[in-house]
């Protein structure tokens, strides 16, 4: 299959162990869109920042989005402060929604079964750069499950993950963080 036919979007990436760069380390990133033309883009899941939306945005229009997490999404435009919704369909899957404006997110957060995140930043790649990364197996990917959104988005995500994946990924999420250290 060539590059150009590789279709990831809606799928997560899991960073390779061997990965281990400040951002990127054990991360979770949901492609919300990826086209080996343009590049891609998404979201890490899993880089709680230990803030709430409310530690940034005080105004009385936000308090409704005051307890919502913040997570880092990514090293690409990492002053900003974005929304997005997640849901999952039974009939097609996974469903996002970025950089959703404030009113729509608490709207989107009023309703059952869509979990609404806070990001600053996001990931990006350049056209062909995700396809190389994958070449050099700098990527594990991973089609979502509906128990995704049931999990816990922490520093915890990548290695659930790996492991409910194969007997070898299981092995994977068992690699210390750092094993020259052992």
């Amino acid at each position: 299959m060539s590059d150009s036919q590789i279709k990831l979007e809606g799928t997560l990436i899991l960073a390779d162990p061997s990965l281990r760069d400040g951002f990127f380390n054990r991360s979770v990133i949901l492609l919300a869109s990826h086209s080996a033309d343009e590049g891609a883009l998404g979201l890490i899941l899993n880089h709680p920042t230990g803030h709430k939306v409310g530690h940034f945005l005080k105004d009385e229009a936000f308090a409704h989005l005051a307890e919502i997490p913040v997570h880092i999404g990514g090293p690409v435009a990492k002053e900003q402060l974005s929304f997005s919704a997640l849901w999952w369909s039974p009939h097609d899957g996974l469903h996002w929604q970025l950089r959703l404006p404030a009113h729509e997110a608490i709207e989107r957060s009023k309703q059952p079964g869509i979990i609404v995140r806070a990001f600053v930043g996001y990931s990006g790649w350049t056209a062909g750069q995700l396809e190389t990364e994958l070449r050099r197996d700098s990527w594990i990917t991973a089609r979502p499950d509906p128990s995704l959104l049931g999990k816990e988005h922490n520093e915890q995500l990548w290695a659930e993950i790996l492991r409910e994946m194969s007997p070898y990924h299981r092995i994977l999420a068992e690699v210390p963080e750092r094993p020259e250290m052992n």
